[in-house]
């Protein structure tokens, strides 16, 4: 990347359709060596409801992430800990962007005095999280549009996991 800085701010009403990209770059492109065809389409098809999307997007108020001024990845952190979305666009991906985001969610949860993070994390990410301090607590099989997806419930005790600082990831 260059030296233009990546900035993380606060979703804004309008994020909405670039963060459904973000969305599907992740799974698409990224997610797509872990799942099979038939899979990553139910999990993120690209037909889309664009009010069922919108209500959800803004229902988990997501922190988004900038590089030159192209919203390239999102996550967000629920009052009890809970990371319902965590994606990174392929066009960033294992340049940094997810480890500032992972970062920054990890500080406004220690700001905000939550002890334990929980997500339920896809095959794909599961070794991401797993260098911030998630661990496996529980291999999942939800069916998503009639479709078995994979994933892990992991969680982070926040006074054990320092925020991480690799050089790329």
């Amino acid at each position: 990347m260059s030296e233009t800085p990546i900035i993380i701010r606060e979703f804004r009403i309008g994020d909405e359709m670039a963060l459904h990209s973000v969305f599907l770059s992740a799974i698409h492109d990224i997610a797509s060596k872990d799942y099979t065809p038939k899979q990553i389409q139910a999990w993120a098809p690209a037909s889309l409801n664009h009010e069922i999307w919108t209500k959800r997007i803004r229902s988990i108020n997501p922190f988004v992430a900038e590089f030159q001024d192209k919203i390239v990845a999102y996550a967000d952190v629920q009052p009890d800990g809970y990371i319902d979305h965590f994606f990174v666009s392929s066009s960033v991906a294992r340049t940094g962007v997810g480890t500032m985001l992972m970062n920054h969610i990890q500080a406004t949860a220690r700001n905000q005095g939550i002890d334990v993070l929980t997500s339920k994390v896809s095959r794909t990410a599961q070794p991401f999280f797993a260098r911030f301090g998630f661990v496996i607590v529980e291999q999942r099989v939800p069916i998503i549009r009639g479709v078995a997806i994979p994933n892990a419930l992991m969680r982070c005790e926040m006074t054990a996991s320092p925020s991480f600082k690799p050089t790329s990831e």
